[in-house]
């Protein structure tokens, strides 16, 4: 059961962010769609390429694309006026985006019988993969490759559900929202993973 709603949870969350960005670049109905479509599966595909699952699996959820579909023109036909605080709540929609893809890429890998390392990677490039092709295509640095705390949660949930620590439903929800919690707090108190800057080197010479 766990499965199937993080996915529907996660697919919606991605796809209203998806269409949001799109929105703010001032892409067309097309662009759109096809953004939402690309942030709510690129994650999926990118990870079932590295695991060695066909991509062509991704066209067996059909619900998940009209669930998608639904997300996006709801998006596209919401009030103006309301989309302006989306800047407030945007961030909040890739948490959870982020959350429930990474714990549904850990347990697709645990399910397949893949080692720690691969649960771990799945995890990660499920939660942020579609993010990523999103931000490309939208073209922005990806959150992923910033020094902002973004795809840790998803490599700890990976480590979580690859070492059996989260199994039933009731853990796994538990861990979701954990999860959408710390990637909250990390952006509201501006946490960072260390980093080393070359422009200031370059400034000083």
């Amino acid at each position: 059961m766990a499965w199937e709603v993080l996915s529907i949870i996660g697919t919606i969350a991605f796809a209203v962010s998806g269409a949001i960005v799109a929105m703010e670049e001032e892409y067309d109905l097309f662009g759109v769609y096809l953004l939402g479509i690309v942030t709510a599966f690129g994650g999926g595909a990118i990870r079932n390429l590295l695991i060695g699952v066909p991509v062509s699996a991704l066209w067996e959820q059909e619900m998940m694309f009209q669930i998608a579909l639904f997300a996006i023109t709801a998006v596209f036909l919401f009030p103006l006026k309301l989309l302006k605080h989306w800047n407030r709540w945007g961030k909040f929609f890739d948490a959870i985006g982020l959350s429930a893809f990474a714990i549904q890429g850990a347990l697709f890998a645990v399910h397949l019988g893949l080692p720690i390392s691969a649960t771990v990677v799945a995890a990660v490039l499920t939660g942020s993969g579609g993010g990523i092709v999103r931000d490309v295509l939208a073209g922005r640095k990806p959150l992923v490759l910033k020094n902002e705390v973004y795809a840790v949660w998803a490599a700890i949930a990976g480590l979580v559900i690859g070492f059996d620590l989260a199994t039933d439903d009731i853990s796994l929800y538990i861990l979701f929202v954990l999860m959408t919690v710390l990637r909250v707090v990390s952006y509201l108190y501006n946490w960072r993973l260390p980093f080393r800057s070359l422009l200031e080197t370059e400034k000083a010479d």
